[in-house]
């Protein structure tokens, strides 16, 4: 599933290529898109900005119209120059939106609306979701008390609760966990409110850091997420996807575990996130 630095990644460079611009063309599989565009055509249509919140992707267009997309496992968002052959199969393409310079296409995206302000204010997933690691105003004494009341929610379910914290997923779940020395399976309750925010303000360092802007220009994201200092890409993670093998601090064996609801696969060192006693 794309974490929160990829759909920031992405709404950064889609707000590059398309905001200014009038839309030209718009296309989707989704009846209830296309039945809002015969009604109230995109076409003619600024896009004002396309931003990130968590894991939802916003592009908003004048006339108080917002497309709000979400990429769940497999969903994704390409940026071509009109006439470049696309990457997918036009068989996966779900969305377009179209420009004189560029043309965004959605591909395998499962989830998106529309909305306007009234329904934006109502939509369930935007009005819950927690503080927003990514966000220019990100609220750390609420993102504690939203922990605070998931006292009972073991800590690396509680990280991927957008209702605690928006826009953390499973690698930097069980990465964040590691640096900080904490283990994956403690109850939320156990841990006191400067471990948390330790945890809170080590996912924002992470997150922030892979999202770091290249300089100028229409770009895709081409480099390996990493918590790591080591710019070999076999080397770039500390436990996520290493089971079994040793830790790079102790040499412990990674372990790793479904868990939660969902059965999220759980990385972590029994060396050195030991169970709290």
């Amino acid at each position: 599933m794309p974490e929160g630095d990829t759909i920031f990644r992405a709404a950064r460079t889609l707000n590059r290529a398309l905001a200014g611009h009038q839309v030209v063309r718009f296309e989707s599989v989704f009846p209830a898109l296309t039945r809002v565009h015969e009604d109230h055509p995109l076409t003619g249509r600024t896009i004002e900005s396309v931003t990130a919140a968590g894991k939802h992707l916003l592009m908003r267009f004048s006339g108080d119209l917002v497309l709000r997309t979400h990429m769940r496992m497999n969903g994704s968002w390409h940026i071509y120059r009109p006439g470049e052959t696309w990457q997918r199969a036009r068989r996966d393409m779900r969305i377009v939106v179209a420009t004189d310079a560029f043309e965004a296409v959605g591909f395998n995206v499962p989830v998106a609306e529309f909305l306007d302000a009234r329904s934006m204010a109502r939509q369930d997933d935007l009005r819950l979701m927690g503080p927003d690691l990514l966000g220019a105003s990100f609220d750390e004494d609420e993102a504690i008390r939203r922990f605070r009341e998931r006292g009972t929610t073991e800590i690396a379910d509680a990280l991927l609760n957008q209702r605690v914290v928006a826009g953390i997923g499973n690698i930097y779940k069980s990465e964040v966990l590691f640096i900080c020395r904490v283990n994956p399976f403690v109850h939320t309750a156990v841990l006191d409110d400067e471990r948390l925010r330790v945890i809170v303000r080590a996912a924002q360092k992470y997150m922030r850091a892979n999202v770091t802007a290249p300089r100028g220009g229409i770009v895709t994201y081409t480099g390996y997420r990493r918590t790591t200092r080591s710019a070999d890409p076999a080397e770039r993670l500390y436990v996520y996807g290493r089971a079994r093998q040793p830790c790079r601090t102790c040499g412990a064996r990674i372990r790793v575990k479904a868990q939660g609801r969902d059965a999220r696969l759980t990385y972590w060192c029994p060396a050195c996130q030991p169970v709290l006693s």
